[in-house]
């Protein structure tokens, strides 16, 4: 008996192969999907390294921030005075290092005053170097790339070592879920699955697997998984509720 294909037929047939050597489209690993919450991928509670009087504060909640950019600043004037006087000692000792030069080469002063001005200008040097370190500690800059979450502090306030704002990096955001012991192995570093936040920020988005934690709850029987989501327009803020569905597909490398 000879079996005869339409061409469309054979498309169909060659379709269904092909989609059988390659495992089928992706499928959920679970018939359900799970509860999750995005979060920032960091949260930075801002501090300052000395005390002081808050002279100025240069941002509010609400604002973008980048890193390196100066958030507050401390009444600085003793600091400055200090600076300008190790400028002043530095100077002069570069002065008296060059004046001297000509006596070194002719020998006319002896070798244990040559090092002893070489070393003061040295020291005048480091001298200064401390006046800068101790000035820019007046000054707090944001260590992220972010937006300022809050801010606890007012100009004329003194601060200590408290937190005086909080900062969150809301590109990447952090998905956090908890599902059943059942997707250990199957759930995996490199994975893509489906985020749904809540209204009204409708619609899907593909996140990243990066963690999965390696210690089960035994109460629950379940364990924990972050997932890295995109948000470089930081179209979506932290804190949502969400539900992801994970894709029965291969890990990336």
């Amino acid at each position: 008996m000879q079996v005869t294909t339409s061409s469309k037929g054979l498309r169909a047939l060659s379709a269904a192969l092909a989609l059988c050597a390659i495992g089928g489209p992706a499928r959920p690993i679970f018939a359900e999907s799970f509860e999750c919450i995005i979060e920032p991928h960091v949260e930075v509670e801002v501090s300052s390294p000395v005390a002081g009087v808050v002279e100025a504060v240069e941002v509010r909640r609400g604002d973008d921030v980048k890193k390196g950019q100066v958030l507050l600043r401390l009444v600085s004037g003793v600091e400055l005075a200090a600076l300008e006087l190790a400028k002043a000692r530095a100077d002069f000792a570069q002065r008296k290092n060059a004046r001297n030069a000509d006596l070194v080469e002719e020998r006319l002063i002896s070798s244990n005053d040559k090092d002893q001005i070489e070393t003061e200008e040295l020291l005048a040097r480091l001298e200064l170097r401390e006046a800068r370190e101790r000035l820019a500690l007046r000054t707090i800059r944001s260590p992220i790339d972010g937006v300022v979450a809050d801010v606890d502090v007012s100009p004329g306030e003194y601060v200590s070592d408290g937190e005086i704002m909080r900062l969150a990096q809301l590109h990447p955001l952090n998905v956090e879920v908890v599902v059943p012991v059942a997707a250990f192995g199957r759930v995996a570093r490199g994975m893509e699955a489906t985020v749904h936040p809540e209204p009204p920020f409708d619609g899907e988005r593909t996140a990243t697997v990066v963690i999965v934690d390696r210690v089960v709850d035994a109460a629950s029987g379940t364990l924990g998984v972050r997932l890295e989501l995109p948000n470089p327009d930081r179209a979506l803020p932290g804190g949502l509720k969400c539900s992801v569905e994970f894709a029965d597909s291969p890990p990336t490398p």
